[in-house]
């Protein structure tokens, strides 16, 4: 091949090339081409990643359930004031407010431990009587505690309630405190319900066991004439229907009874022909707490009324419904048990306090 061919290939091959380049889009031209692979180089460290940022968690407030359920006991006795304990649940209706209520739970309650506060009024308007308060007083505690199950503590009033024998089963040691009192002073009758519930009632000693129910009992044994008190009735009644204690009240007064030959030996635990105030108080305190009076002549007359109260309180129903519609406000409702047989009644509290509810925070 001449060297003239030689160079006209060679000046025909440039153009083409030129003519090539040219026709490339512009962005494909200013697109450098991406760097080739780094080689990996013996020895030489990790790349570090960067650290991702936590995503804020998703926050679901707590679902909080407040389970308002309402516990009553109570019993029911004949028209001879005999106490009824075979009746079921379907023999009874709650009303709450007036209001018809589902009765979640009910059971017999024969033989609950008890814890029992006896209140006795050590002041000057029953010195006469202090003896006959004396001995009401350990009668009681005889023929109700059960060593080893039951305790009481002993609480007097005069000025002043104070603490005289803190909880114990020992009936020598109760009967002892019990005849050291002596009258004297003023009668604060409802500071002393009101701190025997809000200290010895509130957190008594747990009973021996795996069970942990028991009933919490104030037994009141006094004139029921307060005159001395810093609370006031209401104070002392609402506190004891908060902590849900029954009271038991024995009038010391023997005034105005019937004569002997009226008085139906069956009825002898309610002597009393008229009722003034402090007899007044002390019913009114134990009809508004599930409770019963009782208005005895002589300390005879103080055994089967405390058989009575004895009988009671191992002869009860109890029951427990959750209130529709209810919010836990605070506020006082009533309470009412209807038994389905006419010729029978219920002995039950008054009503009971919302209390307002408290939440068991999440852990975090």
């Amino acid at each position: 091949m001449s060297l003239t061919r030689i160079v006209a290939i060679v000046v025909l091959l440039g153009a083409v090339g030129l003519a090539t380049e040219a026709t490339r889009p512009v962005a494909a031209q200013q697109t450098p081409a991406p760097p080739p692979p780094a080689l990996a180089q013996p020895n030489a460290p990790a790349p570090q990643q960067q650290p991702t940022q936590p995503q804020a968690p998703i926050i679901t407030p707590p679902i909080r359930t407040t389970t308002n359920l309402v516990d009553v006991q109570f019993a029911v006795v004949d028209k001879r004031q005999k106490f009824v304990t075979n009746l079921q649940k379907e023999n009874f209706r709650v009303l709450d407010d007036g209001a018809a209520q589902s009765i979640e739970s009910f059971s017999r309650q024969t033989d609950l431990p008890l814890r029992i506060g006896l209140l006795l009024d050590t002041s000057n308007s029953i010195r006469e009587r202090l003896s006959f308060e004396q001995d009401a007083a350990f009668d009681f505690l005889y023929n109700v505690i059960h060593r080893g199950r039951d305790q009481a503590f002993l609480m007097t009033f005069d000025d002043q309630p104070e603490i005289i024998q803190g909880y114990t089963d020992d009936l020598d040691t109760l009967r002892t405190a019990i005849q050291r009192q002596r009258a004297g002073g003023g009668t604060a009758l409802y500071d002393a319900i009101y701190q025997a519930c809000a200290t010895e009632m509130m957190h008594p000693p747990p009973p021996p066991g795996s069970t942990q129910e028991f009933r919490r009992v104030l037994v009141v044994i006094s004139d029921g004439d307060d005159n001395l008190s810093q609370k006031s009735r209401s104070e002392a009644l609402e506190m004891a229907q908060r902590v849900g204690v029954v009271v038991y009240t024995i009038s010391t007064s023997t005034e105005w009874e019937k004569p002997d030959d009226e008085v139906n030996p069956s009825t002898s635990a309610d002597r009393k022909y008229h009722k003034e105030g402090g007899d007044l108080i002390l019913q009114g305190l134990s009809d508004s707490t599930g409770g019963r009076a009782f208005f005895p002549y002589r300390v005879d007359d103080l055994n089967q009324s405390f058989l009575d109260i004895g009988d009671e309180l191992r002869s009860q129903y109890s029951l427990a419904y959750a209130p529709l519609g209810r919010l836990v406000d605070g506020k006082f409702h009533t309470i009412k048990i209807i038994v389905d047989q006419k010729d029978l009644s219920v002995r039950a509290r008054a009503g009971y306090y919302a209390a307002p509810p408290t939440f068991a925070e999440p852990e975090p």
